[in-house]
């Protein structure tokens, strides 16, 4: 035995969700010069992508529809700043970020406004099963599931199903319920963001037309935003739909807990992170919004157990596409047949 090994004393207790709030918050402040940075290493890609793109119609639709891919993981990334932007922490300035935000909107298909707005209540809510329904995917508890009808049952299923959630969905929600301002018709302010952003889309997509026909539309926009959205779907989903997640009911509830300990820390490629905006560190980003992108890894960094937190691999989170139904009692999301076999156990 190490001569050591017993004079280290016992390890120093995990510190409290809430208490990393205060400490985080010495990473919020935005660089500006690292934000312009940032804007211009995405969007110029994004733009040049393009230009390529529509010049290679000329030559070789197969061609063009690879740049288009290609370029899907630039539109994401805008995506992530626009992210960034609702959160206030892109610019130190609300004004210039709220404005950055929606013209990036127009690109992302995403009202910013409206977005904005929902996934605020995500942030406020995520992990409390007595406020779903907005900003999330939708999910059911074993037993809600077991009451409902054997129609609402099918429905559940086909809404959970892999070829739904990531094949049809993504292309609905920004192509289609991205239009109108779901959940907020009755205030005025999301009417205009919603309405605004598709009056620019359909001028940006007549000009497109106008000047290049039908082609570049389905070559280039279709292809990249359909990439983008799934790709976006897929991270979101794999950022809280995991088997160790954290539900509770209302008077359970914590809003720090359910931010440190139902938000993973998905470990990525770097090209893909760098893609991506560092989103897969999301149970940082929960506990504190307003960190810049570009420093959530200066969080890990410095903060080793944030680091060791929550991790999962793309391997591992492949599994969670079959996990459906959130088990109250052995707190674990399960898989519809694991629900089944649990329910017949319990009697």
């Amino acid at each position: 035995m190490n001569e050591h090994s017993t004079s280290s004393g016992p390890s120093p207790a995990p510190r409290a969700a809430k208490d990393w709030v205060k400490i985080l918050s010495q990473y919020r402040e935005a660089d500006i010069r690292r934000s312009y940075f940032e804007l211009i290493v995405t969007l110029g890609p994004f733009v040049a992508l393009w230009a390529l793109a529509w010049w290679s119609l000329s030559y070789s639709y197969w061609l063009t529809f690879a740049i288009s891919l290609c370029n899907a993981g630039f539109l994401l990334r805008l995506f992530a700043i626009q992210h960034d932007c609702g959160h206030g922490a892109f610019f130190n300035n609300r004004l210039l970020s709220d404005w950055l935000g929606r013209v990036l909107g127009v690109l992302t298909l995403t009202p910013y406004d409206v977005w904005r707005r929902s996934h605020s209540i995500h942030h406020s809510a995520s992990g409390n099963l007595d406020r779903r329904g907005i900003g999330d995917i939708h999910t059911l508890t074993v037993n809600e599931y077991h009451a409902m009808s054997r129609f609402s049952r099918l429905m559940y299923r086909l809404y959970r199903h892999p070829i739904v959630l990531f094949g049809f969905g993504p292309g609905y929600l920004f192509l289609f319920q991205n239009r109108l301002p779901l959940g907020f018709t009755d205030k005025a302010k999301y009417w205009i963001s919603a309405m605004g952003t598709n009056a620019a889309i359909l001028i940006w997509l007549a000009l497109v037309m106008w000047f290049g026909g039908l082609m570049p539309v389905l070559l280039i926009f279709l292809p990249s935003t359909l990439l983008a959205a799934t790709a976006g779907v897929w991270l979101f989903y794999v950022q809280h739909q995991f088997e160790t997640t954290h539900w509770e009911s209302e008077e359970d509830w914590q809003l720090h807990d359910a931010a440190l300990h139902g938000s993973s820390h998905y470990i990525l490629p770097g090209w893909l992170q760098w893609l991506s905006a560092n989103i897969g560190i999301h149970h940082v980003h929960h506990v504190h919004s307003r960190i810049p992108f570009y420093r959530l890894p200066e969080v890990l960094r410095d903060h080793a157990d944030l680091a060791d937190g929550n991790r999962m691999t793309i391997r591992e989170s492949l599994s969670n596409a079959r996990l459906h139904l959130w088990d109250e009692q052995s707190r674990r999301l399960l898989s519809f047949a694991q629900a089944r076999r649990l329910v017949a156990q319990r009697g």
